[in-house]
């Protein structure tokens, strides 16, 4: 693994490897590179077993993250979220089903989703940057609205009320 500035570190109670397995199928060009375990000094003081997990590093889609098993101390809020940038409906559609899978229906809206290990995500048309920050207020103002309605996003839907096309 290429050595890079900032790595995101995703604090999990004990699911770390659970949540790692699931994002590298989800992904294409992911892998992991490396787990580390519990040896019996560092069990102990963190009161886990011998062998479990500690930290597994991974890349998703080539970037790179960690994933600690550090207990339940903190938990995920929606303060953080990643950014899945999406060309098709069917990119969209593939990673709102996978990383949904299991998660809380509650917290799907306008193209967020909680998955099951409680982590966020925006699954998001790679236009829709370009459309909200559109010149044109209107236009801007017509997709942000659309977004609102939706849940998944639908890439036809939003190009629509950009252009001001009824749906």
């Amino acid at each position: 693994m290429k050595l890079v500035r900032i790595t995101p570190c995703l604090w999990f109670n004990d699911a770390a490897e659970a949540a790692v397995a699931q994002y590298v199928r989800v992904f294409p060009d992911s892998r992991i590179a490396r787990t580390l375990r519990y040896d019996a000094a560092a069990a102990r003081q963190a009161g886990r077993p011998v062998g479990s997990v500690l930290s597994i590093e991974f890349e998703l889609d080539g970037q790179p993250f960690t994933a600690l098993n550090g207990g339940p101390l903190f938990r995920f809020n929606e303060s953080i979220s990643f950014v899945v940038h999406c060309a098709t409906q069917a990119e969209i559609d593939h990673y709102w089903q996978a990383l949904g899978e299991g998660g809380d229906p509650s917290a799907q809206q306008s193209g967020w989703l909680k998955d099951r290990f409680g982590v966020s995500w925006q699954v998001v048309p790679s236009a829709l940057p370009g459309w909200l920050a559109d010149p044109d207020p209107a236009a801007a103002s017509r997709v942000m609205r659309a977004m609102l309605a939706m849940r998944r996003l639908d890439i036809v839907a939003l190009e629509r009320a950009h252009r001001g096309k009824p749906g």
